[in-house]
């Protein structure tokens, strides 16, 4: 008999073993039966072949519409061609010099053929699969496994097919000994789960559907339950450990602050940060995570916590990206604080504090000087970016961090801020790309989580509109006569590209940093697909000369310096630049109320998040006349037919961001979204969908919470303990050297 630790190579022979291991890195019984099958075939079900996808090893059902053989002249080459149907789609498989397959494909028969997809001549093809054919009813199939009424295919690799994996499963579940439940009875009670070995046993031996969906539940809720654990036991910590309560005072800068501001918070913005404020007077640190729609005032919230902090003597940082995004943080902070950003200065308020910019490019004067502000407690707020972590940096009192754009932060760079205070300090993390409910339970479930929804009054609207430039040619012209007729008015226009150029022929995209959502997965195939997308350097060329002859031009990307990036933004910014050109280093942060153009080369090349990030660009002025309409229009070569069309068109449809973060979790892949949580080569999030298990992910949730308040450390679960341990192996010992 076998149990979870048992080496394949005792069960499924050497050879076998050896093909796991170097393939999918299964070498125990226990992975082995936790890399569950993809999907469910039935007999005589053919796998609709219209889905397919370029570059998958994949296991498809199939009928057999045609074979053709044919020698190469004056080469010693014979191709066996063959035809494969699943009725409206078809797709190709091709055999060289093995012409004796001729004798058993024959048109007519069935069966599985499992290879990697590729294309030739645009046509999706199988290059010599492997494949078992079906036999007479009679006689059975030619695999046992394939004698039952649900067939299953799993995720496979070149030369190690679904059905030998099949095999090798099927030999494991003969000998797999009862595998014990590290779930208590209670939660299993509550949630209406299978047994674990129940579930193990059906997931790849269901003998109907609705047996395959109950274990399919079990297991998934194992993933989220691990990770719910984990992210309760990262929360009890931090509730934990005693912070300095930071209360509102009477006539300090907070009051002072308000009486300028120059609008009325909205009623969302006046309840969030009245709760913030409630949350920085406790003992215990605030772990809040504000997510709003652009431009929602998400900054001005977290200025008034920055500011409450520095009433009672304390410090606030915050942590931006990219140093185009601290620049213009510093800059509306200092426009919104005025003569109370400029205590001890001419002009300063009594009543002020001092901000200080830190930035890994700046000169070593100005960073002495900001290092010296933050270390002596001059500074009440520091803004940086990833300079603010190094491990010179100090502060003398810092209560406050606030990280914006958080999703391009690891846990390891927020608590490496964190480090620097005396005391656990509150934390604030901001993003102003929404993200869908599961999503924010399942990676920062450690964190409560506000939503700013309500736009400020004054915001302007943005007309979008997808302009197909391959099918409609002369929409190019209008689009820059566009440009001409917004500058004319006194207006300014943004233009982005996919890529610098020069040197990233390949496709590679701009600084990592000016890639939040997953657009890499969406870049150029080849460098011939490369070469026809937009980049800055060309675009800025060509236009300067065509065009745009005649008007002042900016150029922005990842690779400038922070002094060229500050000299492009101020040009920019004070009206001396009538068109900027940049790649996505402008999306989050960047506020120029005159733009009121946003031009998207290539913007089939974007995630969908991204593209509403950069439409927010504009729309950012209050301004009621006529004149000052607002346009983002997003240029594409892909016909009007393409299906990636239609993703341009929800973009253009609807200004809602979190209908539109829900729409690009769609379109991505969610492994890129839990990919943090995989850091373990053992990590068993397989099967959880951030779509479909969102009540399951809750009732997770509330019993991770209520298993870990009530014994923290798991001391009377160790079931527990062992079961996150061989779950999340790297996340778990992460969590304990930090905890």
């Amino acid at each position: 008999m076998a149990s979870r630790d048992t080496l394949l190579r005792e069960i499924v022979g050497g050879k076998a073993a050896k093909a796991l291991g170097s393939a999918l890195e299964l070498t125990t019984v226990g992975e082995l039966l936790r890399h569950y099958p993809r999907r469910f075939s039935e007999r005589g079900e053919l796998t609709d072949l219209s889905r397919l996808v370029e570059g998958e090893e994949v296991t498809v059902q199939a009928e057999i519409e045609s074979v053709t053989g044919r020698r190469i002249p004056g080469r010693k080459l014979h191709i066996l061609e063959v035809v494969i149907s699943s009725g409206a789609s078809k797709a190709s498989i091709s055999f060289f010099n093995q012409s004796w397959r001729e004798k058993e494909l024959l048109p007519g028969r069935r069966g599985f053929f499992a290879g990697k997809v590729s294309r030739f001549r645009s046509k999706l093809q199988l290059n010599s699969p492997e494949y078992v054919l079906e036999v007479d009813d009679e006689d059975g199939l030619t695999v046992r496994d394939f004698a039952n009424t649900l067939i299953p295919v799993y995720p496979a690799a070149n030369g190690l097919p679904s059905w030998t994996i099949a095999k090798c499963v099927s030999l494991v579940l003969d000998q797999l000994d009862e595998v014990s439940d590290p779930l208590p009875y209670e939660v299993k009670a509550r949630a209406g789960l299978m047994d674990l070995d129940w579930a193990l046993r059906h997931i790849h031996r269901p003998e109907s559907r609705a047996e395959y969906s109950k274990a399919r539940h079990r297991l998934a809720f194992d993933e989220a339950f691990g990770v719910q654990l984990i992210l309760a036991q990262r929360k009890h910590a931090q509730a934990a450990n005693p912070a300095v309560a930071r209360p509102p005072g009477r006539g300090g800068l907070v009051a002072a602050f308000e009486d300028r501001l120059p609008f009325t918070f909205t009623a969302e913005q006046a309840d969030i940060a009245e709760l913030i404020s409630r949350e920085l007077a406790a003992e215990h640190p605030m772990q809040r995570l504000l997510q709003g729609e652009v431009g929602s005032g998400k900054t001005v919230v977290a200025l008034r916590a920055m500011l409450q902090v520095v009433d009672t003597g304390g410090q606030a940082a915050l942590l931006a990206p990219t140093e185009v995004l601290a620049a213009q943080h510093e800059a509306t902070v200092l426009e919104l604080l005025g003569d109370l950003a400029r205590a001890g200065q001419l002009g300063g308020s009594d009543r002020g504090t001092t901000v200080a910019l830190l930035t890994g490019s700046m000169s070593a004067g100005a960073r002495r000087a900001a290092l010296l502000d933050a270390a002596s407690g001059a500074a009440g707020i520091v803004i940086g970016t990833h300079a603010l972590i190094q491990d010179h940096v100090q502060f003398a009192d810092l209560g406050l961090v606030v990280i914006d754009e958080q999703h391009r932060f690891g846990v390891e760079q927020r608590d490496a801020l964190r480090s620097k205070a005396s005391a656990p300090p509150h934390m604030l993390v901001m993003t102003a790309t929404p993200i869908p409910r599961t999503v924010a339970m399942t990676v920062y479930g450690d964190l409560e989580t506000s939503e700013l929804r309500e736009l400020p009054a004054g915001r302007s609207k943005v007309d979008t509109t997808v302009v197909p430039i391959t099918d409609k040619p002369g929409w190019l012209d209008r689009v820059w006569e566009r440009v001409h007729k917004e500058v004319a008015k006194g207006r300014q226009v943004y233009i982005v590209c996919p890529r610098i150029g020069e040197g990233d022929e390949g496709g590679q995209l701009d600084d990592p940093l000016d890639d939040p959502a997953g657009t890499a997965d969406l870049g150029p195939d080849s460098d011939e697909e490369a070469a026809q997308t937009a980049s800055v350097l060309s675009t800025y060329a060509e236009l300067k000369a065509g065009p745009l002859a005649g008007l002042r031009l900016g150029l922005m990307h990842g690779r400038l310096s922070g002094d060229q990036k500050s000299a492009v933004m101020a040009d920019f910014a004070t009206g001396t630049c009538d068109v900027l050109i940049s790649t996505t280093v402008i999306e989050v942060g960047v506020n120029v109320p005159n733009a009121t153009l946003m031009i998207i080369l290539d913007a089939d090349r974007f995630g969908v998040s991204q593209l509403h990030q950069l439409r927010g660009r504009v729309g950012r002025g209050s301004y009621d006349d006529a004149d000052h309409k607002n346009y983002c229009l997003l240029l594409t070569r892909l016909p009007s037919a393409h299906p990636s069309l239609r993703r341009l068109e929800s973009v253009a449809e609807t200004t809602d961001g979190f209908a539109l973060a829900r729409l690009d979790l769609e379109e991505r892949r969610e492994g890129d979204v839990l990919g943090d949580l995989q850091s373990g080569r053992r990590s068993r999030l397989k099967l959880l969908s951030l779509l479909r298990d969102e009540k399951l992910i809750m009732d997770a949730r509330l019993e991770a919470r209520q298993v870990i308040a009530g014994d923290p450390s798991l001391v009377e679960h160790p079931e527990l303990q062992e079961f996150l341990w061989e779950s999340f192996d790297s996340e778990r010992a992460d969590y304990l050297h930090k905890a």
